[in-house]
């Protein structure tokens, strides 16, 4: 393997990337994307180039994305003011339809970028979508929580060297479109794979303690007592939920990453300091 012409030059140094190919060869990577990562070009760019440098490693990744920010812009030019209970968007019958047709637009997007980088992308939209919902509340509408994963879909798709990129919708028991959270249905895909890492994308530096310092690693427990005390909040709350969720059920470690950063993704998986908060249990 050429690593030299796969590794970018300002990415981690070829023998870093060698100390730690091994480590997830056979494993499987997911990676939920949303945020800035996917409304600014050069993030997307970026995290395109990312993802194929993994697939040309012969690693297995899957990508679940959000959409929030995109979403955002089309209620905004339809005059939708969103409304959010902790973290999660309230979704009515008008706002579904939007979010459906957003993230179907990005899933396009992505699968069309990462096909130019050579690698054998496969939408898995809202209309093909693997998750199975139930509805979490009526105060937040058509939101909905995974029961139920189709995992053996996505380990054909892996066999296959396929790389799934999953819009975060499923389908509940009236047969409706439910929206799920990114985060959430990362993690879910993650659990019901058994998977090495889940990395969370998101647009600040990673988990921070009072003092707004960066904690590069976390355990579970000391996640919980956060959270409880209130240390974390607003919509890093599904994100550690999930990160906690994810590591007490068969997930190796979950890591919230700074998207902004250059070549983020690389440089979580590939070098000894990481891009954001690692939690283990």
């Amino acid at each position: 393997m050429d690593l030299e012409n796969i590794i970018p030059k300002n990415g981690p140094t070829i023998n870093e990337v060698k100390k730690y190919i091994n480590k997830y060869n056979k494993e499987i990577i997911v990676i939920k994307c949303g945020g800035s990562v996917l409304l600014e070009s050069s993030l997307f760019d970026q995290f395109i180039e990312d993802v194929s440098v993994i697939k040309k490693l012969g690693l297995n990744v899957i990508i679940v994305h959000g959409g929030g920010k995109n979403i955002k812009k089309k209620l905004d030019e339809n005059k939708i003011v969103s409304k959010f209970i902790d973290g999660l968007r309230v979704t009515n019958e008008r706002t579904i339809s939007i979010v459906e047709n957003s993230l179907n637009e990005l899933n396009s997007e992505i699968v069309k970028k990462l096909n130019q980088k050579s690698c054998i992308a496969f939408s898995i939209n809202s209309k093909n979508n693997i998750f199975k919902v139930k509805q979490i509340s009526n105060d937040l509408g058509y939101v909905g929580d995974p029961e139920f994963i189709e995992n053996e879909y996505l380990k054909k798709l892996i066999d296959e060297k396929k790389l799934p990129i999953i819009v975060p919708m499923g389908k509940g028991d009236n047969n409706k479109i439910y929206n799920i959270n990114a985060d959430i249905a990362a993690g879910a895909v993650a659990k019901s794979l058994n998977s090495r890492r889940l990395l969370l994308m998101t647009d600040v530096e990673g988990v921070l303690d009072k003092n707004k310092k960066l904690i590069p690693e976390i355990n579970s427990s000391i996640a919980e007592k956060m959270l409880k005390d209130g240390d974390i909040s607003g919509g890093m709350i599904p994100k550690v939920n999930t990160c906690l969720d994810a590591v007490n059920n068969g997930v190796t470690g979950v890591v919230i990453v700074d998207g902004r950063k250059s070549h983020s993704i690389l440089f979580e998986l590939f070098s000894d300091k990481g891009a954001g908060t690692l939690i283990r249990k």
